[in-house]
């Protein structure tokens, strides 16, 4: 593949998925920071052209995968984000709920959803690298198992056993929060 047919693939690919890997980063590192990381991958995806010849998975998966890594590269401000949210109530990456401002109908409600977000923040911390990035590819980017294996270059038995364990133990905090 030449420098100038690839360029124009690596630009339809940013096209049709920039908004995509865009959500996904922004929850993954903020909505400040994630058009930057959102360039970055594709800088990645451009240096990585030759790819894009033999590339036998789907093309959203294989930029998921290059999300991943330089999402990685943030990883200790993405921990530390969650600890701060986890001890303090507040999220240094914005609003992690998605609720609205002043859409709960008392002080109780908020004050409940704040306690729930705060101990999921504190177990999101806490999950091992794998099962925290196999969990978000599930639950905010909504991939599907063979995309995330794919994404992560693991096995989906790996993808399975790596979500089941995160969500057990996303389960067992809230469960633990509720018995407090």
């Amino acid at each position: 593949m030449t420098t100038n047919v690839a360029a124009s693939r690596v630009g339809e690919l940013f096209a049709q998925h920039a908004a995509t890997l865009y959500r996904y980063c922004a929850r993954r590192v903020g909505q400040q920071r994630a058009e930057d990381l959102v360039a970055e991958v594709f800088v990645v995806a451009l240096r990585r052209q030759r790819e894009l010849s033999g590339l036998a998975v789907d093309p959203l998966a294989w930029l998921y995968g290059i999300a991943t890594n330089v999402v990685r590269r943030h990883r200790r401000d993405e921990i530390r984000a969650y600890r701060i949210l986890a001890r303090t109530g507040v999220d240094p990456l914005g609003d992690a709920t998605g609720v609205v401002e002043g859409h709960e109908d008392s002080s109780a409600e908020r004050a409940d959803a704040s306690r729930t977000m705060r101990r999921l923040a504190g177990c999101l911390a806490a999950l091992p690298a794998r099962q925290r990035e196999v969990l978000l590819l599930f639950a905010v980017a909504e991939l599907s198992y063979a995309q995330i294996a794919s994404a992560l270059d693991i096995p989906i038995g790996t993808v399975q056993s790596a979500l089941h364990r995160a969500r057990q133990r996303m389960r067992d905090a809230l469960a633990e929060g509720d018995h407090r």
